[in-house]
């Protein structure tokens, strides 16, 4: 099981966010947004902030740090080990497990990720045999796009695909294939660019808790 920085509410437990950092981060990165997405005093929804483990990383020059999956080139589609994707994917389903005993709902759980963590999330989300209520991806790219098997529970999953229009490292082209791709999946995502870098601004926070308030039906 992934170590995790967790956020419990203050009401009742009844719904779950599993969200995932990007590359040479840490679960800490995302616990201070919490405060700023606008959600009701009484949400009762637990915030679960995985960490990676630490690998070598080849485009760092095999330097070992926190991600999610090692990247093999830096070409238009990323050359990527896609078992270390699979096998991080298979990781957040043992943490949507470990909700689903404590007694929470498929259906009360949203997945959400952050450039490497997004990828992961796609894999994790498309893929899960049960409802989830919905996936945020940030700055981030649908890598597994022709290996991944989608699961017929959420072939209606809301999808809010979030980029900044001025990102260097993961260019925003990519979150636009993604949502090409999804689309053509069948899917609806919802997309929406920020005039950001590889980042996360303020006015993404407010649209984040929009989605997290609209999918958990929070008051």
């Amino acid at each position: 099981m992934l170590k995790c920085e967790v956020i419990e509410p203050k009401g009742a437990h009844d719904a779950t966010v599993i969200w995932l950092h990007g590359l040479g981060a840490s679960g800490h990165d995302f616990v201070p947004v919490v405060p700023h997405l606008g959600l009701p005093s009484n949400h009762g929804v637990r915030f679960v902030f995985p960490h990676a483990p630490e690998i070598p990383v080849t485009i760092n020059g095999g330097m070992v740090m926190p991600a999610w999956y090692d990247i093999l080139a830096m070409s238009i589609e990323r050359e990527i080990d896609l078992v270390q994707i699979e096998s991080s994917a298979a990781a957040v389903g043992e943490l949507i497990q470990r909700e689903l005993d404590a007694g929470i709902a498929s259906e009360r759980i949203v997945l959400a990720g952050f450039s490497q963590g997004g990828a992961v999330v796609y894999h994790a989300a498309l893929s899960y045999p049960k409802p989830l209520a919905g996936l945020m991806t940030m700055s981030t790219y649908f890598a597994t796009a022709k290996e991944v098997k989608l699961s017929e529970a959420n072939k209606v999953l809301p999808i809010h695909i979030f980029h900044g229009s001025q990102d260097p490292m993961v260019q925003e082209s990519m979150g636009h294939t993604a949502n090409q791709i999804l689309q053509s999946m069948g899917f609806k995502p919802k997309y929406r660019s920020y005039p950001m870098q590889h980042e996360v601004c303020g006015e993404e926070i407010v649209d984040i808790g929009n989605s997290l308030k609209e999918w958990l039906k929070l008051a």
